[in-house]
Protein backbone atom coordinates (compact mmCIF):
# COMPACT_ATOMS: atom_id res chain seq x y z
CA UNK A 1 0.00 0.00 0.00
CA UNK A 2 1.44 3.11 -1.26
CA UNK A 3 0.39 6.17 1.15
CA UNK A 4 1.75 9.68 0.13
CA UNK A 5 2.93 12.68 2.65
CA UNK A 6 1.39 16.06 1.57
CA UNK A 7 -0.12 19.27 3.22
CA UNK A 8 -3.21 19.52 5.11
CA UNK A 9 -6.33 18.47 3.13
CA UNK A 10 -9.47 19.73 2.69
CA UNK A 11 -12.44 17.64 3.38
CA UNK A 12 -16.70 18.34 3.20
CA UNK A 13 -18.37 15.74 4.68
CA UNK A 14 -22.11 15.26 5.41
CA UNK A 15 -23.98 13.88 8.07
CA UNK A 16 -21.23 14.66 10.30
CA UNK A 17 -23.48 15.42 13.45
CA UNK A 18 -22.93 11.43 14.67
CA UNK A 19 -21.87 8.28 13.71
CA UNK A 20 -18.66 7.85 11.33
CA UNK A 21 -18.97 11.25 10.46
CA UNK A 22 -18.77 12.44 13.36
CA UNK A 23 -16.05 10.33 14.40
CA UNK A 24 -14.27 10.93 11.00
CA UNK A 25 -14.67 14.79 11.17
CA UNK A 26 -12.80 14.71 14.61
CA UNK A 27 -10.09 12.82 13.72
CA UNK A 28 -9.24 14.43 10.45
CA UNK A 29 -9.34 18.23 12.48
CA UNK A 30 -7.29 16.43 15.14
CA UNK A 31 -4.41 15.33 12.29
CA UNK A 32 -4.48 18.47 10.89
CA UNK A 33 -6.67 19.02 8.44
CA UNK A 34 -9.46 21.29 7.60
CA UNK A 35 -13.01 19.99 7.47
CA UNK A 36 -16.60 21.67 6.38
CA UNK A 37 -18.10 19.88 8.83
CA UNK A 38 -22.07 19.55 7.90
CA UNK A 39 -25.64 18.58 9.21
CA UNK A 40 -29.13 19.25 9.19
CA UNK A 41 -28.72 20.81 12.34
CA UNK A 42 -26.22 23.54 13.65
CA UNK A 43 -26.12 22.99 16.76
CA UNK A 44 -25.12 19.50 16.42
CA UNK A 45 -21.91 20.34 15.21
CA UNK A 46 -21.58 24.01 16.91
CA UNK A 47 -18.57 22.20 19.49
CA UNK A 48 -16.31 21.76 16.37
CA UNK A 49 -16.03 25.07 15.20
CA UNK A 50 -15.51 26.43 18.89
CA UNK A 51 -12.79 23.49 19.22
CA UNK A 52 -11.24 24.19 15.77
CA UNK A 53 -11.79 27.84 14.94
CA UNK A 54 -9.63 27.92 12.16
CA UNK A 55 -9.52 24.40 10.32
CA UNK A 56 -13.51 23.87 11.15
CA UNK A 57 -16.17 25.05 9.07
CA UNK A 58 -20.09 24.30 10.26
CA UNK A 59 -22.47 24.23 7.77
CA UNK A 60 -26.24 23.55 7.98
CA UNK A 61 -27.19 21.15 5.66
CA UNK A 62 -30.24 18.80 4.62
CA UNK A 63 -28.85 16.94 1.61
CA UNK A 64 -32.75 16.66 0.29
CA UNK A 65 -32.00 20.27 -0.72
CA UNK A 66 -30.24 20.69 -3.73
CA UNK A 67 -30.23 24.36 -3.66
CA UNK A 68 -28.68 24.66 -0.24
CA UNK A 69 -26.18 21.50 -1.22
CA UNK A 70 -24.91 23.93 -4.18
CA UNK A 71 -24.45 26.63 -1.57
CA UNK A 72 -22.39 24.55 0.83
CA UNK A 73 -20.40 22.72 -1.48
CA UNK A 74 -19.56 26.85 -2.94
CA UNK A 75 -19.28 28.11 0.28
CA UNK A 76 -16.37 25.48 1.62
CA UNK A 77 -14.65 25.75 -1.64
CA UNK A 78 -14.53 29.56 -1.34
CA UNK A 79 -13.70 29.18 2.24
CA UNK A 80 -10.85 26.90 2.13
CA UNK A 81 -9.42 27.21 -1.56
CA UNK A 82 -9.58 24.09 -2.53
CA UNK A 83 -11.60 20.64 -1.83
CA UNK A 84 -9.66 17.56 -1.66
CA UNK A 85 -12.21 15.00 -0.59
CA UNK A 86 -15.53 15.04 -0.68
CA UNK A 87 -17.49 12.70 1.85
CA UNK A 88 -21.14 12.12 1.38
CA UNK A 89 -21.88 10.38 4.78
CA UNK A 90 -25.50 11.28 4.93
CA UNK A 91 -28.14 8.43 5.27
CA UNK A 92 -30.81 6.18 6.94
CA UNK A 93 -32.75 3.24 7.17
CA UNK A 94 -35.66 2.14 6.44
CA UNK A 95 -36.94 -0.63 8.44
CA UNK A 96 -39.64 -2.82 7.38
CA UNK A 97 -40.58 -5.63 4.74
CA UNK A 98 -40.81 -5.43 1.10
CA UNK A 99 -44.68 -5.47 1.29
CA UNK A 100 -44.95 -3.10 4.58
CA UNK A 101 -42.99 0.01 2.82
CA UNK A 102 -44.65 2.48 1.08
CA UNK A 103 -43.78 3.96 -1.97
CA UNK A 104 -43.22 7.56 0.13
CA UNK A 105 -41.60 5.42 2.25
CA UNK A 106 -38.94 4.37 -0.08
CA UNK A 107 -38.80 8.04 -2.10
CA UNK A 108 -37.78 9.61 0.74
CA UNK A 109 -35.30 7.21 1.74
CA UNK A 110 -33.66 7.35 -1.27
CA UNK A 111 -33.76 11.26 -1.46
CA UNK A 112 -31.27 11.20 1.59
CA UNK A 113 -29.42 8.08 0.58
CA UNK A 114 -29.02 8.42 -3.52
CA UNK A 115 -30.77 11.72 -4.83
CA UNK A 116 -28.38 13.88 -1.67
CA UNK A 117 -25.17 11.96 -2.65
CA UNK A 118 -25.60 13.01 -6.20
CA UNK A 119 -26.30 16.54 -5.21
CA UNK A 120 -23.30 17.12 -3.65
CA UNK A 121 -21.24 15.07 -5.83
CA UNK A 122 -22.43 17.22 -9.11
CA UNK A 123 -21.86 20.67 -7.50
CA UNK A 124 -18.77 19.44 -6.56
CA UNK A 125 -17.65 18.22 -10.10
CA UNK A 126 -17.12 21.59 -11.87
CA UNK A 127 -15.00 22.51 -8.98
CA UNK A 128 -12.94 19.13 -8.58
CA UNK A 129 -11.82 19.15 -12.85
CA UNK A 130 -11.33 22.73 -12.28
CA UNK A 131 -8.63 22.18 -9.82
CA UNK A 132 -7.58 19.13 -11.65
CA UNK A 133 -7.64 16.52 -8.60
CA UNK A 134 -9.73 15.15 -6.01
CA UNK A 135 -11.41 12.32 -3.80
CA UNK A 136 -14.84 11.78 -3.83
CA UNK A 137 -16.03 9.17 -1.02
CA UNK A 138 -19.12 7.60 -0.42
CA UNK A 139 -19.88 6.07 3.35
CA UNK A 140 -21.97 2.83 1.61
CA UNK A 141 -22.27 -0.66 3.61
CA UNK A 142 -21.42 -4.50 3.03
CA UNK A 143 -25.42 -4.34 2.57
CA UNK A 144 -24.38 -3.20 -1.26
CA UNK A 145 -23.07 -6.89 -2.21
CA UNK A 146 -25.54 -8.85 0.27
CA UNK A 147 -29.15 -7.75 1.56
CA UNK A 148 -30.98 -9.03 4.76
CA UNK A 149 -34.50 -9.35 5.33
CA UNK A 150 -36.47 -6.55 6.57
CA UNK A 151 -34.24 -3.97 5.56
CA UNK A 152 -34.15 -4.54 2.10
CA UNK A 153 -34.89 -0.72 0.61
CA UNK A 154 -31.85 0.21 2.57
CA UNK A 155 -30.17 -2.32 1.05
CA UNK A 156 -31.56 -1.47 -2.27
CA UNK A 157 -30.12 2.24 -1.77
CA UNK A 158 -26.79 1.18 -1.42
CA UNK A 159 -27.02 -1.50 -4.43
CA UNK A 160 -28.06 1.44 -6.37
CA UNK A 161 -25.19 3.44 -4.21
CA UNK A 162 -22.44 1.12 -5.27
CA UNK A 163 -23.56 1.17 -8.95
CA UNK A 164 -23.47 4.93 -9.22
CA UNK A 165 -19.66 5.23 -7.92
CA UNK A 166 -18.76 2.65 -9.98
CA UNK A 167 -19.31 4.00 -13.13
CA UNK A 168 -18.64 7.50 -11.82
CA UNK A 169 -15.07 6.24 -11.35
CA UNK A 170 -14.70 5.68 -15.27
CA UNK A 171 -16.51 8.91 -15.91
CA UNK A 172 -14.41 10.74 -13.93
CA UNK A 173 -10.62 9.50 -13.61
CA UNK A 174 -9.37 11.18 -16.94
CA UNK A 175 -9.99 14.76 -14.97
CA UNK A 176 -7.44 13.22 -12.24
CA UNK A 177 -10.58 12.67 -9.87
CA UNK A 178 -10.29 9.06 -7.54
CA UNK A 179 -13.34 7.46 -6.40
CA UNK A 180 -13.43 5.54 -3.13
CA UNK A 181 -16.62 3.58 -1.08
CA UNK A 182 -16.68 2.97 2.10
CA UNK A 183 -17.92 -0.45 2.81
CA UNK A 184 -18.43 -0.43 6.48
CA UNK A 185 -19.78 -3.92 8.44
CA UNK A 186 -21.79 -3.58 11.61
CA UNK A 187 -20.39 -1.16 13.85
CA UNK A 188 -21.18 0.41 17.36
CA UNK A 189 -22.49 3.74 15.92
CA UNK A 190 -26.05 5.51 16.35
CA UNK A 191 -26.49 4.22 13.17
CA UNK A 192 -29.51 2.15 15.03
CA UNK A 193 -30.75 4.89 16.58
CA UNK A 194 -34.01 5.83 16.70
CA UNK A 195 -32.98 9.49 14.97
CA UNK A 196 -31.26 7.07 12.03
CA UNK A 197 -34.20 4.86 11.51
CA UNK A 198 -37.44 5.03 10.12
CA UNK A 199 -39.97 2.46 10.53
CA UNK A 200 -42.85 1.65 7.97
CA UNK A 201 -45.90 0.97 9.28
CA UNK A 202 -45.96 -3.13 10.67
CA UNK A 203 -48.03 -6.14 9.61
CA UNK A 204 -49.20 -8.27 12.36
CA UNK A 205 -48.53 -10.98 9.76
CA UNK A 206 -44.64 -10.50 10.10
CA UNK A 207 -43.91 -9.75 13.83
CA UNK A 208 -42.65 -12.66 14.92
CA UNK A 209 -40.39 -12.85 11.96
CA UNK A 210 -39.41 -9.51 12.59
CA UNK A 211 -38.81 -10.02 16.30
CA UNK A 212 -36.61 -12.68 15.17
CA UNK A 213 -34.40 -11.01 13.01
CA UNK A 214 -33.68 -8.43 15.79
CA UNK A 215 -32.65 -10.87 17.80
CA UNK A 216 -30.31 -12.28 15.84
CA UNK A 217 -29.28 -9.01 14.85
CA UNK A 218 -27.94 -8.35 18.76
CA UNK A 219 -25.59 -10.96 18.60
CA UNK A 220 -23.65 -9.28 15.84
CA UNK A 221 -20.46 -8.62 16.40
CA UNK A 222 -20.03 -4.95 16.12
CA UNK A 223 -16.58 -2.61 15.40
CA UNK A 224 -16.15 -0.01 17.25
CA UNK A 225 -15.96 3.50 14.86
CA UNK A 226 -12.99 4.99 16.54
CA UNK A 227 -10.69 2.75 15.30
CA UNK A 228 -12.02 3.03 12.41
CA UNK A 229 -9.86 7.08 11.41
CA UNK A 230 -6.16 5.56 10.27
CA UNK A 231 -7.36 2.66 8.30
CA UNK A 232 -9.74 5.17 6.59
CA UNK A 233 -6.13 8.07 6.45
CA UNK A 234 -4.13 5.26 4.75
CA UNK A 235 -6.75 5.03 1.70
CA UNK A 236 -7.33 9.28 1.85
CA UNK A 237 -3.57 9.28 1.96
CA UNK A 238 -2.92 6.88 -0.67
CA UNK A 239 -1.20 7.69 -4.69
CA UNK A 240 -3.88 5.08 -6.06
CA UNK A 241 -6.87 4.22 -3.44
CA UNK A 242 -9.37 1.80 -3.81
CA UNK A 243 -12.60 1.98 -5.42
CA UNK A 244 -13.95 -0.13 -2.78
CA UNK A 245 -13.00 -0.10 0.75
CA UNK A 246 -14.14 -2.81 4.13
CA UNK A 247 -14.01 -1.12 6.63
CA UNK A 248 -14.19 -4.25 9.56
CA UNK A 249 -13.26 -7.57 9.98
CA UNK A 250 -15.79 -9.65 8.76
CA UNK A 251 -17.30 -8.43 5.40
CA UNK A 252 -14.85 -10.39 3.45
CA UNK A 253 -16.04 -13.53 4.52
CA UNK A 254 -19.67 -12.88 3.85
CA UNK A 255 -19.24 -10.84 0.59
CA UNK A 256 -17.29 -13.53 -0.63
CA UNK A 257 -19.81 -16.36 0.21
CA UNK A 258 -22.44 -14.72 -1.06
CA UNK A 259 -20.37 -14.23 -4.30
CA UNK A 260 -19.77 -18.04 -4.77
CA UNK A 261 -23.41 -19.21 -3.77
CA UNK A 262 -24.07 -16.80 -6.88
CA UNK A 263 -21.49 -18.30 -8.74
CA UNK A 264 -23.00 -21.74 -8.63
CA UNK A 265 -25.98 -20.93 -8.88
CA UNK A 266 -25.15 -18.79 -12.26
CA UNK A 267 -23.30 -22.08 -13.29
CA UNK A 268 -26.00 -24.76 -12.93
CA UNK A 269 -28.13 -22.91 -14.81
CA UNK A 270 -25.71 -21.75 -17.34
CA UNK A 271 -27.11 -24.55 -20.35
CA UNK A 272 -30.21 -23.17 -19.99
CA UNK A 273 -29.14 -19.50 -20.43
CA UNK A 274 -27.49 -20.43 -23.31
CA UNK A 275 -30.46 -22.40 -24.83
CA UNK A 276 -32.07 -19.20 -24.95
CA UNK A 277 -29.33 -17.27 -27.33
CA UNK A 278 -30.74 -18.55 -30.15
CA UNK A 279 -29.29 -17.19 -33.64
CA UNK A 280 -30.36 -14.30 -33.84
CA UNK A 281 -27.44 -11.56 -36.21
Amino acid sequence: MSTQNSEPKVWFITGASRGFGRVWAEAALERGDKVAVTARRLDSIAALQEQYPDTALTLELDVTNTEQVKAAVAQAHAHFGKLDIVLNNAGYSLVGTIEEASADDVKAMYDTNIFGPLAVIQAALPLLREQGYGHIMGTSSNLGHVTLPVIGYYASSKWAFEAIHESLAEEVKQFGIKVTIIEPGAYATEFGSQNSLKFAPGMDIYTDYKNQFFDNLKNLERGDPKATPPALFNVVDAENPPLRFNLGAHNLDWTRGAYQARMAEWEAWQENAISAQGNAK
